[in-house]
């Protein structure tokens, strides 16, 4: 059997031969490739040839994996982009009837680009945003869908994540957090129209995900964690959206799990009944804030993805606690389980990272725990 047949089976609900192991280190290795610090048994190697050295499975397409997104945006003509870069420094300027818009990102120390200004400051931007979000298209690129999946082969169900809710679309990606939360509070109207246009963009991705016939399992990466909502907003923002384009995948037959990180206990009395086959990156202490028997209490039936605390691959925590952690969540867990690490493998872990994953990889390959 395939890692790519084990992977589909554990969201039917079918029997795997051992414990099906997902670590997402794309990351890491990218990273450690960068600053030339891989590991011997490493250097010279691809990713996917890290992912076979220890016989472990592939998620995601386009993650560090120099694959295209599967899923392009474009705005119309009548959105004039402008660009200009100084140094480590570029800004973004989109011009719109409202007045101009700007977003600006920094090329940092490991070399990679952050965005430290976003696209709108106040209330007084949200008009040209919500003009520019009118006239944005995203469509499902198939050619590109196909590159990835060929490039992750029998490694794993080929997946990618949807554009986030408008709510964290906002939050996260188009403004500062803390002008969102003002915005929302001064003007919620305005913001809600914002959201309803970013929704609306969504509309033809969602008919063309759903019609293609070529997808198993998609993500939502939204990042979800208490620090970006409180519950009367999760109830009256999130839950809806979730139920509406989650429901939309799953009744054309697409497998649907969400990215919850971060802080999340408050959100427990609702991970039965979201709208989701599966929950990604649930992260239990020592790292996050609820217990692994407390996933395990509130989940239901559905799919747990990851769950190892990634700081257990760190060496100020013994091998000890790594080992009995993956064996309590196995016990509690499979088969619906996708193990993997919460949230992934610590860009800066040593060759110690790598001999744990090693480890856990090979664990898993040789145990076979009982079918319930």
């Amino acid at each position: 059997m395939t890692l790519k047949e084990m992977n589909l089976r554990v969201f039917r609900g079918e029997p795997i031969p051992h414990v099906f192991f997902q670590p997402r280190f794309e990351p890491w290795f990218a990273w450690h490739r960068q600053f030339a610090s891989l590991p011997e048994e490493l250097r010279g190697k691809k990713l996917r040839d890290a992912y076979d050295l220890i016989g472990a499975s592939m998620r995601t397409v386009h993650y560090y994996t120099g694959q295209p997104d599967p899923i392009k945006e474009v705005f119309t003509d009548e959105v004039k982009i402008s660009e200009k870069r100084e140094g480590d420094t570029v800004s973004v300027c989109f011009d719109t009837p409202h007045g101009p818009l700007y977003v600006t990102h920094q090329y940092t120390v490991d070399k990679t680009w952050r965005v430290v200004e976003f696209a709108a400051k106040t209330v007084q931007d949200l008009p040209a945003l919500r003009w520019v979000m009118e006239r944005r298209v995203l469509t499902f690129d198939k050619d590109a869908f196909r590159q990835g999946a060929e490039y992750i082969g029998d490694r794993g169900v080929p997946q990618f994540w949807v554009p986030k809710s408008p709510y964290l679309a906002l939050a996260q990606q188009w403004m500062k957090f803390e002008d969102f939360i003002y915005a929302l509070a001064d003007d919620p109207q305005q913001v809600e129209d914002v959201m309803k246009a970013i929704d609306d963009s969504y509309d033809q991705l969602y008919e063309q995900l759903t019609s293609s016939g070529m997808l198993q399992i998609l993500n939502f990466g939204e990042n979800v964690a208490m620090a970006y909502f409180s519950l009367e907003y999760f109830e009256r923002y999130l839950l809806p959206w979730y139920e509406k384009r989650s429901n939309q995948l799953r009744n054309a037959g697409i497998h649907t799990h969400i990215h919850i990180d971060g802080y999340f206990r408050p959100l427990l009395p609702y991970l039965k009944t979201m709208p989701f086959d599966g929950l990604e990156a649930l992260t239990p202490t020592p790292q996050g804030d609820v217990t692994i028997e407390e996933i395990k209490e509130h989940i239901g039936d559905k799919v747990l993805l990851d769950g190892i605390p990634a700081i257990l691959f760190l060496d100020h925590h013994s091998r000890e606690e790594l080992q009995e952690c993956v064996e309590k969540i196995v016990k509690l867990f499979h088969p619906r389980l996708v193990l993997g690490i919460s949230d992934e493998l610590p860009e800066g872990g040593d060759e110690e990272s790598w001999e744990r994953l090693k480890w856990v990889a090979e664990w898993c390959r040789n145990t076979s725990p009982p079918q319930r």
